[in-house]
């Protein structure tokens, strides 16, 4: 198996750590929307939300919730984004499950595609 996301929890590409626990790793996005973009791993390889296993679903959002605040506090940014695309036509690139982390700003000119706020 070839995942960019496996091979980085192995050690065997380098990343920018932001947080780290026994079922995730969270990094830095090398292609940001916004400074501080982060993206939530879990360890454990599934394809994407429909595969990853109840137990470890039910542990994202405290995490989430952890590295949302951090994000708040230390960039003191508006608002985050979560974002998770799901298979291809979603415009998922990299098939291991992952949550991107995305600081905002009030007028920031971030837009997603088809997307109304």
């Amino acid at each position: 198996m070839d995942c960019l996301f496996c091979a980085m929890i192995e050690g065997k590409i380098p990343y920018s750590k932001v947080y780290e626990d026994d079922d995730f790793l969270a990094i830095l996005d090398i292609r940001p929307v916004a400074f501080g973009h982060i993206l939530l791993i879990p360890k454990q390889h599934h394809t994407n939300v429909m595969d990853i296993p109840s137990d470890l679903s039910e542990k994202v959002y405290p995490v989430v919730q952890k590295l949302a605040l951090a994000l708040k506090k230390s960039l003191n940014c508006d608002g985050v984004n979560l974002v998770q695309n799901n298979g291809e036509a979603a415009g998922q690139e990299v098939f291991h499950g992952h949550l991107h982390i995305i600081p905002r700003y009030k007028d920031d000119g971030i837009r997603f595609g088809g997307i109304h706020n």
